[in-house]
């Protein structure tokens, strides 16, 4: 396993709502997680002490953050700070998005 370079196989992988998955990547402050939504699919109402941003990479979604909804599309930035409640939705073609969570998640090693 290099330091530097980790292989697909080394990476973890969950599957955190029903068709919803992520592929993740941490150093010692901070991961970084790939998430995949499938068509119409949701991430369920939740929140966590982490600070949370990320970017639309495929697709469309609507965002739920705090009291604030708003549909998002590729190249859109989000921010969820510690302890918001959140929720997410994608439509017909799915969705993708990167992930940046400050301090890691222990949960998505």
């Amino acid at each position: 396993m290099s330091e530097f370079f980790p292989l697909p196989n080394e990476l973890a992988k969950h599957n955190i709502f029903p068709g919803v998955s992520i592929t993740t990547c941490a150093a010692s402050q901070m991961m970084m997680s790939l998430v995949r939504m499938e068509p119409n699919s949701e991430v369920k109402s939740h929140s966590h002490p982490h600070e949370q941003i990320g970017i639309v990479l495929k697709g469309r979604a609507v965002f739920k953050i705090g009291n604030e909804k708003k549909e998002l599309a590729v190249g859109d930035f989000y921010r969820i700070p510690s302890n918001v409640v959140h929720q997410v939705w994608s439509f017909e073609e799915g969705a993708e998005a990167l992930d940046i969570f400050s301090p890691i998640r222990e949960d998505y090693l």
